[in-house]
């Protein structure tokens, strides 16, 4: 029985540890400059991929801490820029009837034309490749009239970009956020 009470005490000591200082562990940086996240904090977001409206008392509970705890470390993940909470939506059942990977070649600065595409409102993703292309953008529109306004006026007018293809998406076959945290 001492040794329940020892094991709950240091439970304990650890739940309040994390509540003054919830990211001591993971408030270090890699080498990339992103914050280094401990068990609990990976067990968190593994918690809210699964459901992004479970309660934080019941997260507390399959992580081993209490409620507000849990809360504390939600919002320092939110505002790190670690993880967001957000509903997907299927772009179809909302009125967007045209989606688009665009591959896009730059001559000179490639974070520039990045930053640009950032801006634009129907550009949904944005990623820095090596390959191919210099920059992939997903792109999101109401139909075929605005997809070549976004591609032709505005995306191939940004300075330093040399040419673009389009890859139409016909259907969408599979789109999850559930790559845990491995």
């Amino acid at each position: 029985m001492h040794s329940v009470a020892v094991a709950s005490r240091s439970a304990d000591q650890r739940n309040s540890r994390d509540l003054r200082e919830p990211f001591r562990e993971s408030s270090r940086e890699s080498r990339n400059g992103s914050p280094q996240l401990d068990a609990v904090s990976l067990a968190i977001i593994e918690q809210l991929q699964e459901d992004g409206r479970r309660p934080y008392a019941a997260i507390g509970k399959a992580v081993g801490l209490s409620e507000a705890a849990v809360r504390q470390r939600v919002q320092k993940l939110l505002d790190q820029g670690v993880m967001q909470i957000v509903a997907v939506t299927d772009p179809l059942t909302v009125g967007f009837r045209r989606q688009a990977m665009v591959g896009i070649n730059v001559e000179g600065d490639t974070e520039s034309v990045a930053d640009a595409l950032t801006g634009m409102s129907e550009v949904e993703y944005v990623v820095m490749t090596a390959g191919s292309f210099d920059i992939l953008a997903e792109i999101v529109c109401e139909d075929d009239d605005q997809l070549l306004d976004v591609i032709n006026k505005r995306i191939r007018a940004l300075p330093g970009v040399r040419s673009t293809e389009s890859f139409v998406y016909l259907k969408l076959k599979k789109q999850t956020y559930m790559w845990g945290t491995r």
